[in-house]
């Protein structure tokens, strides 16, 4: 190999190691540009993933939008005590904190007034303007389903009406319209002339007729039969199984004669409103028993009662012995007070 030959080959070899060398430069800057571009794509596909899940599961969705519009539904509830309730979770059918208790004003004499008086030799009826509406049976009643023996006997209209609910019930049951109301509402007057004639062991006042709640039952069969004073017998029964379910007691039951100082009369029947006849059928009590238990509970630990899933809390509040008292009612709740005619009101309420 001549001199000019080696020259050539070394010429070669130095041009061949250059370009050898920047290709392995070229492949570097590739593979690190090709790792850059992978690591911003997944930084890319993250975030945006994230981004995608909260719109994209449907189950997020449906609760966001479901937080949403009960935001909006509480939102447009007008400011009131039973907004608050509904707000911080109190459930319908407890019992109602003192927070949500005020007060209602009740004078001395509304003590004598409402379903729950008690009268009787002891407790005089105070014949209170404005207790009573007294309905005349005789003008309003169809005599399809029940009679009344006469053109006078009256009877108050809450009374009337709840009665003619039962007889409604007994005639679609039965299809049996022999009852009659034999007795009803008596003037301080008309107990007096009972009284002195021997026909009843009440002086004027001290008779629970004079309530217009009180009511005596007979049957006179429409076939001519033997007739008499009311009886829970044969198909009869329903009247005294479905009373309580109407708001009527048994006046005068057995067994209560050391209370009510009367003999047995399961004829008369007396309306005190449906939880309270409920209550006092479940318990075998007597008005007179039922006034008394009711001063074991106030508003902190009523009673409580439930008909046909309604659920009621009963609460006694006493009166003051002269003037006006405050008696304590729920302010985000359905109720009614009637005075006990004796030392106090009492409260119903209808928690649902």
């Amino acid at each position: 190999m001549t001199n000019g030959d080696k020259r050539r080959n070394r010429k070669r070899e130095k041009v061949s190691k250059r370009y050898k060398v920047r290709y392995d430069r070229l492949v570097a800057v590739v593979l690190v540009l090709v790792v850059l571009i992978v690591i911003l794509t997944s930084c890319v596909k993250s975030c945006s993933g994230k981004g995608e899940n909260k719109n994209s599961d449907p189950k997020a969705t449906t609760a966001t939008a479901d937080n949403t519009q009960q935001s909006s539904i509480i939102d447009k509830l007008e400011t009131s005590d039973e907004t608050k309730s509904i707000i911080t979770g109190t459930a319908d059918g407890q019992k109602p904190s003192d927070a949500q208790f005020t007060s209602e004003i009740h004078k001395a004499e509304d003590v004598n007034t409402g379903n729950l008086i008690l009268v009787n030799s002891d407790h005089e009826y105070k014949f209170a303007e404005g207790d009573i509406d007294l309905t005349v049976l005789w003008d309003v009643i169809s005599g399809d389903i029940f009679h009344v023996r006469d053109m006078v006997t009256s009877l108050d209209k809450e009374t009337l009406d709840q009665f003619q609910a039962l007889m409604q019930a007994f005639y679609d049951k039965e299809k049996n319209s022999d009852i009659y109301v034999i007795g009803g509402y008596r003037s301080k007057g008309d107990q007096d002339d009972a009284y002195w004639s021997g026909n009843s062991q009440f002086k004027g006042g001290c008779s629970d007729y004079h309530t217009g709640r009180s009511l005596d039952l007979a049957i006179v069969p429409s076939d001519g039969s033997s007739s008499g004073y009311y009886s829970p017998t044969g198909v009869y029964g329903f009247i005294d199984e479905h009373a309580a379910e109407y708001g009527f007691v048994i006046r005068y039951p057995e067994g209560k004669e050391n209370y009510t100082h009367e003999r047995v009369r399961d004829y008369t029947y007396r309306y005190v409103g449906v939880p309270h006849a409920v209550y006092m059928k479940q318990n075998s009590l007597c008005l007179e028993e039922y006034i008394d238990k009711l001063k074991e509970h106030t508003k902190d630990d009523p009673i409580e009662v439930t008909v046909d899933k309604k659920l009621y809390q009963i609460y006694y509040a006493p009166a003051n012995s002269t003037g006006d008292t405050e008696v304590p009612v729920p302010s985000n709740k359905t109720y009614t007070v009637s005075g006990n005619n004796v030392d106090g009101f009492i409260v119903t309420v209808s928690m649902n």
